[in-house]
């Protein structure tokens, strides 16, 4: 277990996160935080980046190309991170990278908080991707 991952850790308890589960040998943090949006939010230190990833809903098989349009429109929008899709196609997720070299607190923060602000802002419409 490296220091900047015990950093990390550090920072996600200042910032009131509740760890969901920890496995410190692949310093890896899944988090929650009801109150902004975050649900079991993957947190994975690997080498010199910080992978943040969260699952949005899943994408039934059929589901229209414009669909996928509008999930790249609403990309642009985004402060922090982007809506991308798994190798599968089918899960629809949230995902962030930061450098661990240089990370602070603000810079963590900023990133859960645009998490939160894409789905507040995009919430009722990717929930109406989930019926198509």
């Amino acid at each position: 277990m490296s220091s900047t991952y015990d950093q990390v850790k550090g920072y996600v308890l200042e910032l009131g996160l509740r760890i969901y589960e920890e496995v410190p040998g692949e310093e890896l943090l899944i988090v929650d935080d009801t109150e902004r949006g975050i649900r079991k939010l993957i947190i994975d230190c690997e080498d010199e980046i910080l992978v943040m990833e969260q699952l949005i809903l899943r994408l039934e098989p059929g589901t229209p190309p414009q669909t996928y349009k509008r999930l790249l429109q609403m990309n642009r929008s985004l402060v922090h991170g982007a809506f991308v899709l798994d190798e599968s196609g089918e899960r629809l997720l949230f995902r962030d990278t930061l450098a661990l070299g240089n990370l602070d607190l603000n810079e963590l923060e900023s990133a859960l908080n645009a998490l939160s602000l894409g789905l507040a802002e995009n919430g009722t419409e990717l929930l109406s991707f989930a019926g198509k």
